[in-house]
C-alpha cells in the first residue's frame, strides 16, 4: 500500500497549470490517523475523499490511508515526512514521542483528567510544537487532533487509584507504566487487539485504553468497574512537509487551513461527546446510542484522586520525562505549561 500511494520518492503535490483546475486539478496524498475508529472513518476519511474538493470546487482532490495501514512504522512518520516521502501525514504524539520526548508534553499521564484541561493544554504548547516541526523536521503544523480519554477498566471492584497497587495493569507508554508503578502496580504492555483474551485468562486485571475503544471490543464483557478519570487521550499532529505545502497555490493553502480548522474543531467536539458515551455504554445508561450495553460500575473521581493524581505528576511522570528528555524540555515546559499550570520541572 505504501508503494503505490507514495512511490518510492519524494511526492509532491501535482498540478498541471500553476494554479490547478477542476479539469486537472492538485492531487494530494495523505495518511490519516488509525484505521477503523471513529476519528478516521467518521470525519478524516470524508475530509479528504469528499469535502476537500468541494472546498476548493474541484481544485483538490486527495488519497488518504491510515497510518498503521500505510506499510510503516508510525514510528518513522516525522523523518518520512521531513523527507517528502509522506508529503501530509498523521503522527501521534506518544509514538513519535520514543524518539522526540518534547512532542509529549501536552499529554503526559495524569497531566489533563477532563477534556477541557487538555484543550488548554494543546491551545499554550501549540506554538512550541509548531515552531519544534519547522526547525528540526521542516514540516508545517496544520493541525492538533485528541482522540477520546484513556480510562482504567478492572475486573474486579476499586473505589479510586489508591485501590489499583498490587494489580498487573495493561499500560501502552513508558509514562502510563510509570504511573502505576508509582501506585504500587504492575505494568503489562500488551496490544490493544489482545487486551480483552489478557483480561479473559487474568495475565492482567486491568487495561487502560479509550472509553469508547474499549467498549467496541468488548472490554465491558471481562470487566466490572471503570474509572472517569482521564489518564491520557491520544494526541496526534496533521502536518505536511514543507516543500510540499509551499508548492501548493497559496489560495489553496488558505482553503486547505480554513477546512482543517473546521475539521479539527469536529474531531475536538467528538472526542468530547464520545469520551462520555463510551462511559454511558460501559455502564448501561439509556444515553448510550452507538455502543454496546453493559453493566458496569462507574468508579467516580473523588477528592483522593484529584490529589493523587497531581502528586504522581509532579513527583513521577513530570521528574522523569524530564530525565528522557533533557533541558530542551525542562525549558519548554517551564515557558509554556508550568506557570500556568503552577507547576515547574527542575533540570539537573
Amino acid at each position: 500500500l505504501a508503494a503505490a500511494l507514495f512511490g518510492a520518492g519524494p511526492a509532491w503535490p501535482q498540478a498541471g497549470p500553476a494554479t490547478g483546475t477542476p479539469a486537472d486539478p492538485v492531487q494530494l496524498k495523505v495518511v490519516g490517523g488509525l484505521a477503523s475508529v471513529a476519528q478516521y472513518t467518521r470525519y478524516e476519511e470524508p475530509f479528504w475523499r469528499r469535502r476537500i474538493a468541494e472546498l476548493t470546487h474541484g481544485r483538490v482532490v486527495a488519497e488518504i490511508a491510515p497510518f498503521d495501514r500505510a506499510g510503516f512504522r508510525a514510528e518513522e512518520m516525522l523523518p518520512l515526512m521531513r523527507l517528502g516521502v509522506v508529503p501530509f501525514g498523521t503522527a501521534l504524539v506518544a509514538v513519535v514521542s520514543s524518539e522526540e520526548p518534547e512532542f509529549n508534553a501536552v499529554d503526559l499521564p495524569g497531566l489533563n483528567p477532563d477534556i477541557a484541561t487538555l484543550r488548554q493544554t494543546v491551545r499554550l504548547y501549540r506554538p512550541h510544537l509548531r515552531e519544534l516541526l519547522r526547525e528540526r523536521y521542516g514540516i508545517e503544523l496544520l493541525a492538533v487532533y485528541t482522540y477520546p480519554a484513556q480510562v482504567t477498566w478492572c475486573s474486579r471492584p476499586f473505589s479510586g487509584l489508591a485501590d489499583l497497587a498490587g494489580r498487573r495493569i495493561r499500560t501502552s507508554s513508558v509514562g502510563q507504566a510509570e504511573l502505576f508503578e508509582a501506585l504500587g502496580a504492575t505494568s503489562v504492555v500488551i496490544p490493544f487487539a489482545e487486551v480483552v483474551p489478557a483480561l479473559r485468562a487474568g495475565v492482567v486485571e486491568c487495561a487502560v485504553t479509550g472509553t469508547l475503544s474499549g467498549n467496541t471490543v468488548g472490554l465491558h464483557e471481562v470487566t466490572s468497574h471503570i474509572h472517569a478519570m482521564a489518564l491520557t487521550w491520544g494526541v496526534s499532529i496533521f502536518a505536511a512537509n514543507h516543500a510540499a505545502w509551499m508548492a501548493l497555490p497559496e489560495d489553496v493553502r488558505h482553503s486547505l487551513r480554513a477546512g482543517l480548522a473546521d475539521l479539527e474543531r469536529d474531531i475536538w467536539d467528538a472526542a468530547e461527546r464520545e469520551t462520555g458515551e463510551g462511559l454511558d455504554c460501559a455502564t448501561g445508561r439509556p444515553s448510550c446510542t452507538s455502543g454496546r450495553t453493559g453493566r458496569m460500575t462507574l468508579v467516580p473521581v473523588t477528592p483522593a484522586d484529584i490529589e493523587r493524581r497531581r502528586a504522581l505528576l509532579t513527583s513521577t511522570v513530570l521528574p522523569r520525562w524530564v530525565d528522557r528528555c533533557g533541558e530542551d524540555c525542562t525549558r519548554a515546559w517551564n515557558t509554556y505549561l508550568g506557570p500556568s499550570l503552577g507547576i515547574m520541572a527542575r533540570g539537573d
